[in-house]
């Protein structure tokens, strides 16, 4: 798939390509409902009808706060194939977490649920100022005030199918999909832009190089709001044909039960998916020999687990990748042959026509074996982040070279080895989890006049955050109140499972707290 030869396309042309190519092949299976790729792609286009009949005009967004549903997949890509832009709310944000994301995206429409796992979400929307937003669609379920799903496709009926059309071929490969929202280090959320042909083009690689292909029932437990699940999860199966089985809510003996009876074949994730497959004692019960592909990332992968995975799930290939929201999802990713020990010590080398070097802090690169910030450039660099010219011209140089603020160690194939990062990013679970923002929303709890969180190791999680709380003067806060205060105002991975009171946090001279020296602390605490 070289530069010189690779057809840029759009998203509607994607999907009509893959329901000319695939025809009555099954695309979707969500509970009763099965949709052909055929049948997706009217109701891609029985969708697009409806946006245009809402008033949206090219470039607009809409938001979609939801769980992996089938109506999540044609939401996105009806507007998607009239011009209008995705923005996903993560399931589990609070409501001035969604609220301030919908306001900076500008959001025309909503698109929720009425309740999902005993929340709901139209509900925690109440209190907010959202001007621009004109419609709250419920994609399952009922509320007051609220459109359903079903009206609002019957909306579109006034419509003529030749506008939609005329829409989506006036679209260009370089216009916007999407926009996910991504923490940076000053705490506040920033709306990562990115286009129609880059998106496909990066995982039509992606596809190509782990072996995803048509006959695969691919079970997307990632989550449609991050571009696991949303990118390499449904958009990747619609590139190859396959057959997309979204998963509302993790259970483990679901998922074992499904494996079995609709042959799955591939499953993606973070480790502790395959590591509760491995654990879990009815495990022979279930016949699993269906498996064949798992691409894992977000957290170390043990040697041994990589060989557990092959020898004793079945897996034909397993690979170990590396990406961030501002590449599209994907920088470097290992190859289907490559060893045990490189797939758990290495994220792989840098997809074809992604160029990635390691440089120090005056941007110079370093030699082989030496650690340094990774950087990358190529088709799959963001367009820039939503209205912040400044952050985005320090994220990118001027020749185009991504700065991702994360270090590793290169060797001599090009493989990188993530050592550190320089933002204070953790990881819970699979989930990025940005230090500032949780202090930033742990400083308006009334007792507390600073904090500082950091990642500290959790055998379930990976990590997990805990909190270094200064008290306000005279205030008695403990640590309970501190954990349940932000149970309610912050996404439950975001929330610290410790805390600390001190006095003073440790500080530099110019005032940034020494993040290093509570790691330090922390790491004293767990070891006594």
């Amino acid at each position: 798939m070289a530069a010189a030869t690779y057809q840029a396309r759009t998203l509607p042309q994607l999907v009509a390509q893959s329901a000319q190519a695939y025809g009555d092949r099954v695309a979707i299976t969500d509970g009763d409902v099965q949709l052909t790729y055929q049948q997706l792609d009217a109701a891609r286009r029985q969708a697009a009808r409806a946006f245009m009949a809402a008033g949206l005009a090219q470039g607009e967004r809409i938001a979609i706060w939801a769980p992996n549903i089938y109506q999540w997949i044609i939401a996105a890509i009806g507007a998607q194939s009239v011009g209008v832009v995705l923005v996903p709310l993560n399931t589990r944000m609070k409501g001035a977490e969604a609220g301030y994301i919908l306001r900076a995206s500008q959001s025309r429409l909503l698109f929720t649920v009425a309740d999902f796992l005993g929340v709901n979400y139209p509900a925690l929307l109440a209190s907010e100022e959202l001007p621009e937003l004109r419609n709250t669609i419920l994609l399952e379920g009922q509320a007051d005030g609220m459109q359903s799903w079903a009206d609002f496709i019957t909306a579109g009926e006034v419509v003529a199918d030749a506008e939609v059309t005329e829409r989506s071929d006036a679209l260009t490969p370089d216009d916007t999909l999407d926009i996910l929202f991504t923490s940076g280090t000053t705490g506040n959320p920033k709306g990562v832009v990115t286009c129609h042909g880059q998106n496909i083009r990066t995982f039509e690689n992606w596809s190509a190089t782990v072996g995803l292909c048509k006959d695969d029932n691919y079970l997307v437990i990632n989550p449609f709001f991050h571009s696991f699940g949303y990118k390499a999860g449904w958009l990747a199966c619609i590139i190859r044909g396959a057959h997309i089985l979204p998963v509302k809510s993790f259970d483990l003996d679901a998922v074992m039960s499904q494996i079995q009876s609709d042959r799955v074949s591939m499953i993606p994730g973070p480790p502790t998916i395959y590591q509760s497959l491995l654990a879990h004692p009815n495990r022979s019960d279930y016949d699993l020999s269906s498996l064949r592909l798992a691409v894992t990332g977000a957290a170390p992968v043990p040697v041994a687990l990589v060989e557990q995975m092959r020898k004793e799930l079945g897996f034909e290939v397993v690979v170990t990748a590396y990406g961030l929201t501002e590449s599209c999802g994907v920088v470097s990713i290992c190859r289907a042959d490559d060893s045990a020990q490189r797939i758990s010590h290495t994220s792989g080398r840098a997809m074809e026509g992604v160029e990635m070097k390691l440089v120090d802090n005056q941007g110079q690169e370093v030699p082989e074996g030496n650690e340094g910030e990774i950087w990358f450039r190529g088709f799959n660099v963001m367009q820039g982040y939503l209205d912040d010219p400044e952050q985005t011209a320090l994220a990118i140089t001027p020749d185009g070279w991504l700065k991702t603020g994360d270090v590793g160690v290169m060797d001599a194939d090009g493989y990188v080895r993530i050592t550190d990062r320089i933002k204070d990013m953790f990881i819970v679970g699979g989930f990025n989890t940005y230090p500032a923002e949780i202090e930033n929303i742990l400083c308006s709890m009334p007792g507390i006049a600073r904090a500082a969180v950091i990642g500290v190791p959790d055998a379930r999680m990976g990590e997990v955050a805990h909190a270094y709380i200064v008290p306000a003067a005279d205030e008695a806060i403990d640590e309970a109140a501190v954990i349940a205060w932000a149970k309610d105002n912050m996404a439950n991975y975001k929330v610290p499972r410790t805390v600390s009171f001190i006095a003073e946090l440790p500080m530099n001279a110019g005032g940034k707290v020494l993040k290093n020296e509570l790691r330090e602390l922390a790491a004293k605490v767990q070891e006594a």
